[in-house]
């Protein structure tokens, strides 16, 4: 399976890309005015990035992750923790990781600046879920490959969280109208569209809030969870006030935006 990572990565971020747009467009949340024109420069993020990734790292996360196993590097060796349960409290430990590095993100200034690239998109969709500068994608890499050393977590499940998180992360900003029953019951465990589009509100109070990925729990456990917008799903605003504007959203604007000032 490992020798397949790249193969299986690709494939189960294509199945739910494509799934993610035919059921926004078949049940859309929230009426688009830019629609598909911001998928170029958002989907040319990501091929920044992973190109930046390979050149770096090529072997990613899971590689590291197969270079500590065979040296017995990390906690879970240390302690001699079965195989199984080091792999279960991998995936969620480094789950637990991306919420307080969004966090962080948030907290910190020059952090914020690059983080504000993926906040300043002007509408949520599929595509908004591949939206970060190349740069912050790459301080990702380097604090979860330091995460994955320290718990000596096993390549698998570091394949499998990074599989889970690519598609939580393109579901969870999908303009996507889910039954509400669906929504209450799905957002038990996992983030949901309405429930990270808060997250995406203009309102600082709610873009600092619901900063989970994958699982729902953090947000509660750390009182970072607010339920609904104060102006609802249809009437909230997203973005980043003074980021909004159609030339904003080309290619070369994102890369140079850190370099910026701007509101939080």
């Amino acid at each position: 399976m490992l020798a397949q990572e790249p193969v299986i990565r690709l494939s189960v971020f294509a199945a739910v890309l494509v799934a993610m747009a035919l059921l926004e467009h078949a049940f859309p949340r929230r009426p688009q005015r830019l629609a598909w024109r911001r998928w170029p420069s958002n989907l040319g993020l990501v091929a920044l990035s992973s190109v930046l990734l390979r050149l770096v790292a090529p072997a990613g996360v899971v590689g590291v992750a197969i270079w500590a196993q065979g040296r017995g590097i990390g906690l879970f060796p240390a302690l001699d923790v079965p195989a199984w349960a080091a792999g279960a409290m991998s995936v969620v430990l480094l789950d637990l990781l991306v919420y307080v590095q969004h966090r962080v993100f948030h907290a910190v200034p020059v952090l914020w600046r690059l983080h504000r690239v993926h906040h300043a998109d002007p509408e949520l969709d599929a595509s908004s879920g591949l939206r970060f500068h190349p740069v912050e994608i790459l301080l990702s890499l380097g604090i979860k490959a330091v995460a994955v050393v320290a718990l000596g977590a096993p390549p698998e499940a570091v394949l499998l969280f990074e599989v889970l998180l690519n598609a939580t992360a393109l579901f969870n900003h999908a303009n996507l109208a889910l039954p509400a029953w669906l929504d209450r019951a799905l957002r038990q465990v996992l983030v949901t569209p309405d429930m990270h589009r808060i997250h995406h509100s203009e309102i600082r109070a709610e873009t600092d809030s619901d900063f989970g990925f994958c699982l729902s729990c953090w947000d509660r456990i750390f009182g970072t969870y607010v339920a609904e917008p104060a102006k609802g799903q249809l009437g909230m605003v997203i973005g980043v006030e003074g980021l909004r504007a159609d030339a904003q959203q080309r290619l070369d604007r994102l890369l140079i935006q850190p370099l910026k000032d701007g509101a939080h």
